[in-house]
């Protein structure tokens, strides 16, 4: 299930200009979901022009197949029979929307563009829309039947939260008898969550809409958390790097594109997120090959963990 509030790059150009519905989000899943992600088609898919816009074909693609086919759900259709995606990708709206955030500092941005690149981290988001919002249909039919409902890993504030906040979603989370896992990000390279703790990610989630609704948090330590541990996070172990604060306003561009925060937890940490309900699972998640990726492996295993965990499970 994609938020439809992008904006940026390629995607922002189309949007604006074609009036099409935001294709690049879901342009990403459907690569990602891919049979065989070194096929030519595949390949293709993802590839960007590094002129006319610098679009790329997939953007183009949906967008025109939008067009020809009538409707984005059928685009989208017509791309998984084309890429044999292993799944189905769902917006959750089909209704032009805007992301506007608000800073921890009190400033408005609007625009998720704009968010995703704050210098402060962000503490609210909402969307904005010309008429009254509604969700996709079969998103949420889909969220109502799930197994296991999975959220991120991505932006906490520009990928992951404005689903919930499409009207329907946080219900049909709340209707489905599947639990929720969040699966915490490892890093962040912008300001959106820029020095926010593992905690503080959670916290978000709840503050808009998932109290309650937050079974399992999925969080990366390289070693096991004790009482006498300092916070951990996948760089702090890495290089000894200290938290710092939840600013980037003395950087230029060229640093913060050079710089990567680790998102930090602790053992107090954990303990203050279960008090609140969800079950923490802390373990080690990176790609040795790729320090701010997961590694797909450790993510399907501990994937598999929660499913036997919470199969007779009931909210």
């Amino acid at each position: 299930v994609v938020a439809m509030a992008d904006d940026g790059g390629s995607t922002g150009v189309l949007r604006e200009e074609a009036n099409v519905t935001p294709p690049g989000d879901v342009r990403k899943c459907l690569a990602a979901m891919a049979a065989d992600p070194a096929d030519p088609l595949t390949r293709a898919f993802k590839y960007r022009f590094p002129f006319a816009g610098n679009h790329t074909l997939g953007n183009l693609m949906l967008s025109a197949l939008e067009d020809a086919a009538g409707s984005f759900p059928e685009a989208i259709a017509i791309c998984e029979r084309l890429l044999g995606a292993q799944g189905r990708v769902y917006p959750s709206t089909l209704d032009r929307v805007t992301l506007v955030a608000r800073t921890r500092d009190g400033r408005e941005l609007e625009g998720q563009a704009v968010a995703c690149h704050s210098r402060t981290a962000l503490e609210r988001v909402t969307l904005r829309a010309d008429r009254s919002i509604e969700a996709y249909p079969p998103a949420l039919e889909a969220i109502r039947k799930a197994d296991l409902i999975v959220l991120g890993p991505g932006s906490l504030f520009t990928s992951i939260i404005p689903n919930l906040l499409v009207p329907g979603v946080v219900d049909a989370i709340r209707a489905s008898q599947a639990s929720t896992l969040f699966v915490c990000s490892l890093a962040d390279m912008q300001g959106e969550t820029w020095g926010l703790t593992a905690r503080e990610h959670v916290e978000a989630l709840m503050d808009h809409g998932l109290r309650g609704l937050v079974d399992y948090l999925l969080v990366h330590t390289p070693v096991p958390l004790r009482p006498d541990s300092p916070a951990a996070g996948v760089f702090g172990a890495m290089t000894g790097a200290e938290p710092e604060h939840a600013s980037t306003s003395g950087l230029d561009d060229a640093e913060l594109s050079g710089r990567i925060r680790p998102v930090r937890i602790s053992y107090h940490d954990v303990q203050a997120i279960q008090a609140q309900g969800p079950v923490v699972i802390a373990r080690n998640l990176v790609d040795s090959g790729s320090p701010t990726w997961h590694d797909p492996q450790a993510l399907r295993d501990a994937f598999s963990g929660v499913l036997k965990l919470c199969r007779s499970r009931q909210r």
